[in-house]
């Protein structure tokens, strides 16, 4: 056993739960031939309410749960330790998606990948579910032609979330050229309707 081939489990566990980060989110989250499903059920209250997250203990179960699925088959394969690295890779990349993914939500960003993340899972978010799958890569977006990028966001008004500014002053000057809020709706009197 070497450090490479700890460092190799590591990369490749990573690497799976990007993979399975995307087929999830894509398949499970979006496609209507694989509801109902669990997964499908809190994935939609998270769009329709932005700020909702399935409550911190059923990640924490799930991460235990796939560190328990993925560990015994890995070390069989790969032996002990590069066995044990591969499961650490993906469990902590699935505890890395987690963090990121909620951070998009409540922070407007650190640094140039802080804020690619954000606007790409935005535009999933805002602009068309069917692209940007990948929550920490776009990796498999680009392999699957899924990716998507434009120059600004329009955020629906209801889902304005705080670091981006507030309804009454719109979004933040800083954050004006990558995002926007939906015009209001103008509602016409009976009057104007009938004219």
């Amino acid at each position: 056993m070497t450090a490479m081939q700890i460092v190799l489990g590591l990369v490749l566990g990573a690497t799976t739960w990007s993979f399975a980060e995307y087929t999830i989110h894509r398949f499970l989250g979006h496609d209507q031939r694989f509801r109902p499903n669990p997964f499908a059920k809190e994935h939609i209250r998270h769009h329709v309410e932005g700020d909702y997250f399935a409550p911190t203990w059923t990640k924490a179960a799930a991460a235990l749960v796939i560190l328990g699925v993925v560990t015994a088959p890995a070390v069989w394969i790969a032996g002990l330790f590069p066995g044990l690295a591969y499961a650490t890779g993906f469990a902590g990349f699935y505890l890395f998606y987690e963090l990121l993914h909620r951070l998009e939500h409540i922070h407007a960003g650190f640094g140039f990948y802080g804020r690619w993340a954000r606007r790409h899972h935005f535009y999933h978010h805002f602009v068309d579910a069917r692209y940007n799958h990948g929550v920490t890569s776009p990796i498999w977006d680009l392999v699957f032609r899924t990716y998507r990028t434009t120059d600004k966001i329009t955020v629906p008004r209801r889902l304005m979330m705080p670091w981006l500014g507030d309804l009454e002053n719109g979004v933040k000057p800083e954050l004006a050229d990558s995002y926007q809020l939906k015009a209001k709706r103008v509602r016409k009197s009976p009057v104007q309707r009938a004219a």
